[in-house]
């Protein structure tokens, strides 16, 4: 069974007997975040089913976008853009970057993915268009403490977010939990 028919049935089984029923929920209230945050994490599949828990957060409780390593790149990226819409029109007031030790994105390289795309047959040409952005991204992130604070100066300095809006700067520990605070965005 491949993986999406696995998905597919799971869902089906699922479906037929949810856990809980969500059909009386205010569609329109229930999007809005109950915290009023927004985080920004990685996507780094150990922190599924466990940074949640870990911040006492439940369903509608929070915004939630994960990037590779968490990283933003340019002032009006994927998710500048998701921070924006969490903002102006579902009510965040907070934002929080959460990274995560042990981290892959720390030992990613420009080279290491320029010779896997090419093993998958991605063109030079192809590579060519995205080789200055591949650079400074993948090349940029070496200690994920510090791409905590720079992700949190970012936004702090990005001028679409307005200047009441905290921003958080934490690190997660993916063996047990733990979070650590970088950025006071209160201060």
């Amino acid at each position: 069974m491949s993986v999406l028919e696995e998905i597919l049935k799971t869902n089906e089984n699922f479906c037929k007997n949810p856990p809980v029923d969500y059909s009386g929920e205010d569609h329109h209230e229930s999007k809005l975040p109950k915290k009023h945050l927004a985080i920004v994490t990685c996507m780094d599949t150990r922190l599924v089913d466990f940074l949640e828990p870990a911040l006492g957060l439940k369903r509608g409780d929070a915004k939630i976008i994960k990037t590779a390593g968490n990283v933003i790149v340019d002032v009006f990226d994927s998710t500048i853009r998701s921070l924006l819409v969490c903002i102006y029109e579902l009510g965040v007031k907070e934002i929080a970057i959460i990274g995560h030790y042990e981290c892959g994105m720390a030992k990613t390289t420009s080279e290491s993915l320029t010779k896997a795309m090419l093993e998958h047959g991605i063109s030079h040409d192809a590579i060519k268009m995205i080789s200055k952005d591949l650079k400074e991204w993948a090349d940029g992130f070496q200690k994920p403490e510090e791409n905590v604070a720079k992700v949190v100066e970012d936004i702090k300095n990005n001028p679409l977010i307005p200047k009441d809006i905290a921003v958080h700067g934490l690190m997660f520990h993916p063996r047990d939990g733990k979070l650590d605070l970088i950025v006071d965005g209160y201060k």
